[in-house]
């Protein structure tokens, strides 16, 4: 097993909360004890079949048990919404971040901004990035939106004024092309300096001190592409990527199979990669978001999941959010079982792996001390 030495184990931030260096410090262990956390994004706002029911959550249906990591996003809290994208209220939001934090779990946020040059959603791909960076002419216009973020940051805290610590993840998928800050549509040098300034306001501007920074990629070949836009040591706490499985709706079994062959390959060499780069520089890494919808596949748990990650040490696996029936496209979007679902059985095998880690066992590794 790789140890790393603690002397590297340092957040970026020097002024960190003591929660947020413990649980940093505690990320690392995890890892060299090959303790793999569960996460689900979304998790205690709506399941397949339902919405703000207290304390419901469809992985806690199959399991009895909640996940150890709670994704969310604040797409929408540029405009000061009152929901975000995901239609979650960011009142409820910020009760149940305090509530998991509260019961030992972890709590991490993407951004899914809107384009700050159009005003069109994260997936406009008009030119933006260069013109909010300093010196752009929409910077103004990013330095409020990062204020109105700030504010909810800032509100992330318990009735004693212990702020709840963030896995942090802006500007995700980054070298894929869907998003208006991807690859394609800024220069290696514009994502950087945003990367910079972002992490420089919130931190020194705006004295927010909980939070770990997760630079976030999606699928890569090599080294060189995973780090082609990496703002550097000192501005990342964390590395990790995303990649999902895919297949045609009602897959033939043989399809089923090449789905499973392609997506474990694909996952593998990823993880390969990003361990080198990872332990080389002294980072703990997760895979931030990953699933396979409607989880066709009934032993896609153990057989494919934990079968492709066992061997390396990621700190945490989330999968995406159990939105439900698609209307408009008149299709189900769910990456999670519920009760009752086929894989629901391996989904039960999957949690009782001894190194496999939900909220319960979670609590227990007191990762804020």
């Amino acid at each position: 097993m790789y140890l790393l030495p603690l002397r590297a184990q340092v957040l970026i931030d020097q002024e960190a909360t003591i929660e947020t260096k413990n649980l940093y410090q505690n990320l690392f262990k995890l890892q060299d004890k090959k303790a793999l956390l569960f996460g689900h994004q979304d998790a205690l706002a709506y399941g397949v079949t339902w919405k703000d029911v207290p304390n419901r959550s469809d992985v806690k249906d199959v399991v009895g048990d909640y996940p150890a990591v709670f994704g969310w996003d604040i797409g929408g809290i540029e405009h000061q919404r009152s929901h975000n994208i995901d239609q979650v209220s960011f009142a409820k939001m910020k009760a149940f971040i305090v509530d998991r934090f509260e019961a030992g779990s972890i709590n991490t946020i993407s951004w899914h901004m809107d384009n700050p040059q159009s005003l069109g959603n994260s997936w406009d791909t008009t030119t933006a990035v260069a013109s909010i960076i300093p010196g752009g002419k929409n910077h103004q216009l990013y330095v409020q939106w990062l204020d109105r973020a700030a504010d909810f940051l800032k509100e992330l805290k318990t009735k004693e004024g212990v702020y709840a610590s963030i896995l942090f993840r802006p500007f995700h998928e980054h070298n894929g092309g869907w998003f208006w800050w991807g690859n394609p549509h800024c220069s290696p040098d514009d994502y950087i300096k945003l990367w910079k300034f972002t992490v420089d306001y919130l931190k020194n501007k705006k004295n927010i001190h909980h939070l770990i920074y997760v630079y976030n990629t999606n699928n890569f070949q090599s080294e060189e592409e995973f780090i082609h836009r990496y703002p550097g040591n000192d501005y990342a706490d964390m590395m990790s990527f995303d990649t999902y499985q895919f297949a045609k709706p009602s897959p033939s079994k043989a399809e089923l199979e090449q789905s499973k062959k392609d997506f474990t390959a694909l996952l593998r060499n990823n993880l390969t990669v990003l361990q080198q780069y990872a332990q080389k520089n002294q980072k703990p890494m997760a895979l931030a978001e990953t699933g396979f919808e409607t989880i066709p596949d009934p032993t896609w748990w153990t057989q494919t999941l934990y079968a492709s990650v066992q061997d390396f040490d990621i700190c945490y696996v989330l999968i995406w959010r159990n939105h439900g029936l698609k209307k408009e496209e008149n299709q189900m979007h769910y990456y999670a079982p519920y009760k009752g679902h086929p894989s629901s059985s391996d989904f039960k095998n999957f949690y009782a792996l001894p190194n496999v880690y939900f909220g319960k066992k979670t609590k227990a590794l007191n990762l804020y001390k």
